[in-house]
Parts: structure tokens; C-alpha cells; sequence
């Protein structure tokens, strides 16, 4: 398993995390909006398929310590929401959710898939409808830095301070699903 994501193609990223279980603990990081906001988002989120899910980001304030975002995220230095529908509920297996804000079913979703391996658990993260390869490469760069949050979370070891960590990873997917 890679620790990068995958184009899978132009239109949807695939990651793949080996994670400490057992598999309710990370169901219950995924779903518990204050357990979420350790790693994603905090927010809300209705546990049923049509359910509503508020994402609440704080990017700078996840982690051990306070961090600012690059010039290019400045706007994404506070809290910001947006709101989102669930379209998968099958606990503690399967969690998707709609991605585009406005809880538009025709724009890009979110499906997680939890399968236990002894007592470690494999999270499958799928982003699919993306609108293109740029927004592959910025969807990439978010979600490989949240899900190695996840997992410091995790093995209970919070170290990275998110916009370190995000640090000039856009530019390896860049790299990675372009060439350039």
C-alpha cells in the first residue's frame, strides 16, 4: 500500500490507510463530530442515508499546535462550513457523502470503506466526479494530509501541525497524476 493517493482516473482519487483498530474506534472517528474535528472536520452529522453532514474546517488548529496556511490558502485560515449530504450509512463498514457545498447530488462525492485486518482496519477513501485533474490534485493534497492526521490520531501520537504537513504536497501530485 502506497502512501500516496491514486488517479484512478480524471475523474476520481483512491487512498488506501493501514490503521490501527479496532474498526468501531475508527468508524467512530469518522462519524463523531468532535473525534472528526481532531483530524477533518468537526460538524454535525445526521446518521442515516439523507442525513445532513456540516463540515466545520479549522485547518490551523488541527494537530499538536496552531499553524498557518501557505499565501495561496490564506482565505483558509479561519473556520469555515459547508454542508453536505450522507449517502452511504452502514455502520462501521461504508460512509459516503456528498462533497460539493450546497448538498448538491450532482456534484463530487466521498465513499469510505472500513475492512478489519486482524486488529488493524483498511480505509479505502474514493473521490469520485471531481471536476478534473486540478481538482484531483487539490482534493489529493487535502485528504492525504487529513487521512495521516487520521492515523496520528489514531496511534495517539498527534505531531504534525496540518498546513506543515500539507506542505508542498499538491506539488508531488502535481508531479505524480501529470507528470510536471
Amino acid at each position: 500500500m502506497a502512501d500516496y493517493g491514486m488517479l484512478v482516473d480524471n475523474h476520481t482519487v483512491r487512498f488506501e490507510r493501514l490503521l490501527p483498530g479496532p474498526i468501531e474506534r475508527v468508524w467512530k472517528y469518522l462519524t463523531d463530530a468532535e473525534l472528526r474535528g481532531t483530524w477533518f472536520a468537526a460538524g454535525p452529522m445526521e446518521p442515516r442515508v439523507g442525513g445532513r453532514m456540516d463540515i466545520v474546517f479549522d485547518n490551523s488548529n488541527l494537530g499538536p499546535r496552531p499553524s498557518s496556511p501557505p499565501e495561496r490558502f490564506k482565505q483558509y485560515g479561519g473556520t469555515f462550513d459547508s454542508r453536505h449530504v450522507v449517502t452511504i450509512w452502514e455502520p462501521p463498514h461504508r460512509l459516503g457523502f456528498t462533497w460539493d457545498d450546497d448538498m448538491d447530488p450532482k456534484g463530487s462525492e466521498v465513499e469510505i470503506v472500513l475492512t478489519e485486518e486482524g486488529e488493524k482496519v483498511r480505509l479505502v477513501l474514493t473521490h469520485r466526479r471531481v471536476s478534473g485533474v486540478s481538482d484531483a490534485i487539490n482534493f489529493s493534497g487535502g485528504w492525504h494530509t487529513h487521512l495521516a492526521m487520521l492515523a496520528e490520531q489514531l496511534e495517539g501520537n498527534p505531531k504534525t501541525p496540518f498546513w506543515d504537513a500539507f506542505d508542498g504536497i499538491e506539488d508531488e501530485y502535481r508531479k505524480r497524476y501529470t507528470g510536471k
